[in-house]
């Protein structure tokens, strides 16, 4: 990918499929394109931490964007003008939380923020939510706390093609847990996302920052005293 050229998600007006995990991801699926492979879901391409942020105020965005280390630019089919258009900005939370301080007024603030909270709460399982929780203490009984809820939180909404909601994530299959960890880990201790951000491909900046996850993991794995 070139740097210029920055990330692009496509809301896709076909039936699509995910060449990486095999997900058939219906129409309207947000999607990123790879040259000669087809569609990738967000999960696969690691964007799935992002949160949408859709055009129309130009200040929050611009403020958004330069707080984000990552982000990608949403666009949509126009039948009508033969051309793809952009709805917004998929961003980091913090970097979205930032620019609302920057930009809005502290009830406007409130208000944005207890309505997305509203969302995420409707759009969580919370017993799955709790079973996923306890499943990431008990496999690493020496991660931070609070630290499990956050990343079974983020793995299981029900709206998402997150590792949470696949089907051995609902079984709570070891495996799936480990994925939902790692990416966690990737995301948050490590420059993963600068390295995308900077355009390399997601197997190589995975290489690149391999052996810093797998130094967390092991530390996550020591239970503390």
């Amino acid at each position: 990918m070139n740097q210029e050229e920055g990330i692009k998600v496509y809301i896709s007006n076909q039936e699509s499929t995910c060449y990486e995990c095999g997900e058939n991801l219906g129409i309207k699926a947000w999607i990123t394109l790879v040259k000669d492979k087809g569609a990738l879901c967000l999960s696969c391409a690691d964007l799935d931490h992002l949160i949408f942020l859709p055009s129309g105020n130009a200040a929050l965005t611009r403020r958004a964007q330069k707080h984000s280390t990552l982000s990608a630019v949403v666009l949509k089919w126009s039948r009508a003008r033969k051309r793809y258009e952009r709805q917004g900005l998929l961003v980091e939370v913090r970097a979205l939380e930032s620019a609302e301080e920057e930009c809005l007024a502290d009830s406007d603030l409130r208000a944005r923020r207890k309505e997305r909270e509203n969302l995420r709460r409707d759009e969580l399982d919370r017993k799955y939510v709790e079973q996923f929780a306890e499943q990431v203490r008990e496999l690493f009984p020496g991660c931070p706390t609070g630290r499990e809820q956050e990343i079974a939180e983020h793995a299981c909404l029900k709206y998402s093609a997150r590792v949470g909601r696949s089907s051995s994530a609902k079984k709570l299959d070891i495996n799936a847990i480990m994925l939902a960890v790692i990416a966690h880990i990737r995301h948050t201790a490590t420059e993963y996302d600068e390295l995308l951000a900077k355009g390399h491909d997601r197997s190589e900046a995975r290489t690149e920052v391999g052996n810093i996850v797998d130094l967390v993991l092991r530390q996550w794995k020591v239970r503390k005293e």
